[in-house]
């Protein structure tokens, strides 16, 4: 009798526990929400609060809550903001070239010349070394090298090779894509360099075996398997140059725009609420590039 009725209170036991089980649904949300608490707080609200400000009136003396739409015509009706736009767009597609060109072949150099693995960590490391300083410091580094009387034009004109420094290695389109190249290179390296060593060397293997040439291998096998690490560095790059205003000011000598650097001026002048529109626009632009580039790549198939 005594074994049945501690059964009985076990039995009850149990189903009172399943009485207040937590669905398997409500345990993933409620793993979730600190996360999205997080994310909603210093993402989501900021995005939000910019996109109210966009809509509000200014002057010189202050920000009044209104909605208008003035600033979006002013922003998309203005001549200056289009050729700045095209610019902006002008250095990301010439950065996004230079980056993914040098990006993957260093990172096919570090994934299949070199075997050791720790070799490949050491190399690794050593290109990430300079990004342990600012991105201020490195890209002042460029102007005692690409001044007047840097260290290329003292060069070049010792050696009798020009008669004259070289005006346009600094303080130029040139010296804006160059210090950008350096910036943001690493960003391009580490996703490829990742994809590539997921790679099956077998598959290489059959190629070579099957009579394909060391091109035939890298165009037909290496470059389709390493298209979701060249997607998620271009996604880098490209969020990163559109961004840009630091490397734009400094490098051109404010000879150059930006339509980053536009928005730092109009906040530098209290006009928040245009500068505001123009992040808008500028995310749209941005999430546009992003999408494209999903689209061509579908990053979730590949991996």
């Amino acid at each position: 009798m005594a074994t049945i009725a501690s059964s009985d209170a076990e039995q009850e036991t149990r189903k009172a526990g399943r009485g207040f089980a937590v669905p398997a649904w409500a345990v993933a949300y409620l793993q979730a929400t600190p996360l999205f608490l997080i994310l909603g707080f210093f993402f989501l609200l900021p995005i939000a609060m910019i996109g109210v400000v966009s809509f509000w009136d200014y002057d010189f003396a202050g920000l009044y809550p209104a909605f208008l739409t003035t600033n979006y015509t002013d922003t998309l009706g203005s001549w200056v903001t289009w050729k700045t736009y095209l610019n902006t767009l002008k250095f990301t597609a010439i950065v996004w070239a230079l980056t993914l060109f040098i990006g993957f072949w260093v990172a096919y150099f570090l994934a299949f010349h070199i075997r050791r693995t720790s070799t490949q960590m050491i190399l690794f490391l050593v290109c990430t070394v300079p990004f342990m300083t600012s991105n201020i410091i490195r890209m002042i580094s460029w102007i005692p090298v690409l001044g007047r009387n840097g260290l290329v034009n003292s060069t070049l004109v010792e050696m009798g090779l020009i008669p004259k420094p070289i005006e346009w290695l600094l303080y130029s389109d040139f010296a804006v894509v160059l210090a950008m190249v350096h910036l943001y290179t690493l960003f391009m390296v580490t996703p490829i360099f990742n994809t590539l060593m997921r790679i099956d060397r077998s598959l290489v293997e059959a190629a070579r075996d099957a009579g394909a040439s060391g091109w035939q291998v890298l165009w037909n096998v290496v470059i389709p398997l390493a298209k979701p690490g060249m997607a998620i560095g271009s996604i880098f790059v490209v969020t990163l140059v559109m961004a840009d205003f630091s490397t734009v000011q400094v490098m051109s000598g404010g000879q150059s725009a930006s339509i980053a650097l536009m928005m730092k001026n109009q906040m530098s002048l209290l006009q928040y609420p245009a500068a505001a529109a123009n992040a808008v626009v500028l995310l749209i632009v941005v999430l546009l590039m992003v999408a494209a580039i999903l689209r061509i790549v579908d990053i979730r198939k590949e991996l």
